[in-house]
């Protein structure tokens, strides 16, 4: 089970991943869009960070939204929009939930992955956080179908994401910025789908 107390860690460990990490997202964006991912991610989850004590005692649901929220309203480009649009439809699901256990976990990927595939009129293939996050998905969730503990299904989903970043560099972007470099973008992994790919390994780090 994750309570609410330990989404709370959960979000403040991200948040910190990012930041540590704000340069290398940077450097991976610079070499096929506007360079600008790493730095937003950064401000984003530094002012989720700021609001985390004011969301003690909460349920989950009201974490994600407001993590959603907060993201939309202070990360530029398009990270903003599809992340914050990701956490406030897993939000939606979880609502009055004061823990979750694995088959939640998929019910709130689920819907996240529902909510960027409409914000960004996005599919997997197409070089994006798509080719990380589906992947997860599906691993974690043949994991829980086959009865094995949640620590175990998010280990197998941070392995699918982790290959998801390495595929993504075998393709070319044919959406968002780095689409308008075309086959130039071959070679190159996604820096959205680097990003998704910390959030994984930190919710496996905090079970």
């Amino acid at each position: 089970m994750i309570t609410n107390d330990k989404t709370i860690e959960i979000l403040k460990a991200i948040a910190d991943r990012i930041e540590e990490q704000k340069d290398y997202l940077t450097e991976l964006d610079n070499e096929i869009a506007d360079g600008d991912h790493g730095v937003n991610m950064a401000k984003g989850f530094n002012a989720v960070a700021a609001k985390l004590p004011s969301m003690a005692g909460k349920d989950i649901g009201f974490m994600l939204k407001t993590t959603g929220m907060t993201l939309v309203s202070t990360v530029g480009g398009s990270a903003g929009p599809l992340y914050g649009t990701a956490f406030m439809k897993a939000g939606a699901v979880m609502k009055d939930k004061m823990e979750i256990d694995g088959s939640d976990l998929i019910t709130a990927l689920e819907a996240a992955i529902g909510g960027i595939k409409m914000r960004g009129k996005a599919t997997t293939g197409e070089k994006t956080m798509l080719d990380a996050i589906c992947p997860a998905y599906d691993a974690m969730k043949a994991s829980i179908g086959d009865g094995e503990d949640m620590k175990t299904a998010v280990g197998k989903a941070v392995e699918a994401a982790r290959a998801g970043v390495e595929y993504t560099k075998t393709i070319k972007a044919t959406k968002g910025r780095a689409s308008y470099i075309g086959d130039r973008s071959i070679g190159h992994q996604d820096p959205g789908a680097t990003s998704s790919l910390y959030m994984f390994e930190v919710l496996l780090e905090h079970i």
